[in-house]
């Protein structure tokens, strides 16, 4: 679904139909930890670029609210690991290396 940053991401929902009014971040409503998310936040989220450069079905994202110094600027930071080999991944727009070997 298109972000209000205009960008894909699978984990954006949206739903305006007959009168709702309902955004959300699928990703960061799966983590319980993570701040309150606001639109403004799709426009500096790196999770749209990372899907795009890596489909791989075993990259497993966690994300989470951080602010910036004196709690100026929030933006969204990720964590990625690999489902199959169970290692993090330190670039998630790479992947883990192992993979896709062949």
């Amino acid at each position: 679904m298109r972000t209000p940053a205009g960008k894909e991401c699978k984990f954006y929902y949206a739903d305006y139909y007959r009168g709702r009014d309902t955004q959300v971040c699928r990703l960061l409503e799966a983590n319980p930890a993570a701040a309150q998310w606001q639109p403004a936040l799709c426009a500096t989220c790196p999770v749209p670029e990372i899907l795009r450069a890596n489909a791989c079905p075993n990259l497993a994202l966690r994300a989470r609210v951080s602010q910036s110094f004196f709690g100026l600027r929030r933006q969204v930071q990720v964590e990625a690991g690999c489902l199959e080999y169970r290692v993090p991944v330190a670039d998630p727009r790479v992947g883990c290396g192992h993979c896709h070997e062949r």
